[in-house]
């Protein structure tokens, strides 16, 4: 028991690092200039070094000191959360665009018809070889981290599941696992949180004074302390591989010489083994795609900030697949189901996700209105409007969003024609844009308020996490009657093997492409990309139906598939 209790801290704090990741995302996309494919491959890189080892390591399970294995692992998953924070401190600060001259640049973005045109795009001072260098420097370093935290943590599922499942008596083994794997889901659902938690801080709160900041993290220029979760975590992790060093070797009997080949072939033609992995496969892809992108879906469809998307998601979708899970493996217990009962189990509850998931795809708003990105005056007005801001020589990268009191989205105060900026004397920041030629109100010039103008979306927030939680929990009930059909049906002695050879699957088909594929077809919905040296970097505004539609229906694709 206090094997299964170390086992859940070290799988809590493990996942405590790779989860912090797929929570601060939206954030280190927005503060390295990153697509959402390029997240999607950093998100599922980790699966790289994992698959690569993965079945040699649980095939020779049986004959290695697990424990210490594990401990070794864990000390390579701690190094890797430390490296995911090195960019932080390698790379200048975070820098964007202003309306106020501040010690940063004396640039601003106000309309003003008397500089001429050469007024340099206010992004491309990052254009030197060196930022381009810092840049590869970064990705490099998250990349190499990644595929660390991948090889640290092959050791740890495989070896700790097959030394509970050798050593706890056959009726509380499924007790104990359900006990592990739902760790497995908290551990995401703790990452959220301290996603949450982080993000409310400054990215350079270590680097400049906080009277300096003029951001608020409801600004979309906002970039939250991503740097500082990874610390903890990995601090977490440390500390929790130390009592792995002083378990006992303890084996059981040895089972007579296998054949490597041999064994994999049998587990391979066996056919439950095969469909259940199969389905498996399904719901991990959509999990994967899920837990990496829905903060960014949230941020985008009901424009939260990534604290509160990432809050959301802790506080609520992963505990609900959390109760699943357990109810799950409770009603096994409970009723001592036969295969067939739990193969019955996990259809009745993806039938019933099915139809909770189908209405997602209709709850949500399109993008509001930005001018010249999604909309552009009637026709009367297309004149005037294009003439509106040419005398202000707006830099063209400038993006600083600003909401009309006409209601309509902005890129930048110059792109309004804005030309004075209002103060706040206390804290510096800016209260409102005067004098904007593009905004008319009954023919005078309007003003605008700093920030986007959202999406107008909230009322159907509440009805749209409730759903999802639901479908979430129903779909999660075939968790542990999934895996007991696997370990029930296949030879006790292959068992270990088993388990590895389906985690690795689940890697290479789900946990790898799911991300990739994911942000792929996120970044097909894109409307407007940040530039940055001529080339795309993060994705500024997106088609949010099309959004919806595209991730919402490749959840449900998958979905179906496991059906």
């Amino acid at each position: 028991q206090f094997f299964v209790f170390c086992h859940g801290l070290l799988q809590l704090s493990q996942l405590l690092v790779s989860g912090y990741l797929k929570s601060s995302i939206s954030t280190i996309e927005r503060r390295y200039g990153l697509s959402s494919q390029t997240s999607g491959l950093l998100a599922s890189f980790n699966e790289v070094g994992n698959t690569l080892l993965i079945v040699f390591i649980s095939y020779f399970g049986s004959r290695v000191h697990r424990p210490r294995f594990i401990g070794c692992g864990a000390i390579l998953v701690s190094l890797a959360g430390f490296l995911m924070s090195l960019p932080h401190f390698i790379t200048g600060p975070y820098e964007y665009d202003q309306s106020i001259a501040s010690m940063f640049s004396n640039t601003t973005d106000l309309c003003q018809p008397g500089v001429p045109g050469s007024r340099g795009n206010l992004s491309d001072a990052g254009c030197t070889p060196h930022a381009a260098r810092e840049n590869h420097e970064v990705l490099l370093v998250m990349f190499i981290a990644q595929a660390l935290l991948g090889i640290g943590g092959v050791p740890i599922q495989p070896f700790g599941i097959s030394y509970i499942d050798d050593f706890a008596s056959e009726r509380n083994s499924p007790l104990y696992l359900g006990i592990l794997f739902s760790v497995t889901v908290i551990g995401p659902g703790v990452a959220f949180m301290l996603g949450s938690a982080m993000l409310r801080f400054y990215v350079d709160i270590d680097k400049i004074a906080g009277d300096d900041v003029q951001l608020t993290s409801k600004d979309p220029r906002w970039v939250g302390a991503w740097w500082l979760g990874f610390l903890v975590a990995a601090s977490l992790v440390a500390v929790s591989a130390v009592p792995y060093f002083f378990f006992p070797r303890e084996m059981p009997k040895e089972v007579g010489e296998r054949d490597f080949p041999v064994v994999l072939l049998r587990n391979l033609r066996h056919p439950v083994f095969l469909l259940v992995v199969l389905a498996q496969v399904n719901l991990s892809a959509m999990v994967a795609g899920l837990a990496t992108f829905m903060g960014k879906f949230l941020e985008r469809q009901f424009s939260l900030t990534a604290s509160l998307a990432n809050m959301i998601i802790g506080a609520v979708n992963i505990p609900g697949a959390m109760v699943g899970i357990v109810v799950g493996g409770a009603i096994l217990k409970r009723f001592q189901m036969s295969l067939r009962q739990c193969s019955a189990m996990c259809v009745l509850g993806m039938f019933l996700c099915l139809l909770l998931a189908f209405p997602l795809l209709f709850l949500g708003c399109p993008t509001q209105k930005v001018a010249g990105v999604t909309y552009s005056e009637s026709s009367e007005f297309e004149h005037y409007a294009l003439e509106c801001n040419l005398q202000c020589n707006c830099p063209e990268k400038a993006y600083n969003p600003i909401c009309g009191s006409n209601n309509i989205e902005y890129i930048s105060p110059c792109s309004a024609g804005c030309r004075v900026v209002n103060i706040n004397a206390d804290n510096n920041s800016v209260l409102n844009y005067t004098n904007c030629s593009c905004i008319s109100e009954n023919g005078l010039a309007g003003f605008a308020k700093p920030g986007t103008c959202g999406t107008g979306c909230s009322h159907l927030f509440l009805p749209f996490v409730v759903l999802s939680c639901l479908a979430g929990i129903l779909a999660s009930i075939s968790h542990t009657p999934s895996f007991m059909l696997i370990l029930r049906s296949i030879q006790p002695e292959d068992k270990s093997f088993a388990v590895g050879i389906q985690f690795m699957l689940l890697r290479v088909l789900a946990w790898m492409p799911g991300p990739v594929l994911y942000g792929s077809a996120i970044d097909t919905t894109c409307i407007l990309w940040e530039k940055k040296c001529d080339r795309k970097a993060a994705c500024r505004y997106y088609d949010n139906n099309l959004f919806r539609q595209r991730y919402l229906g490749l959840q449900f694709f998958f979905e179906v598939g496991a059906f």
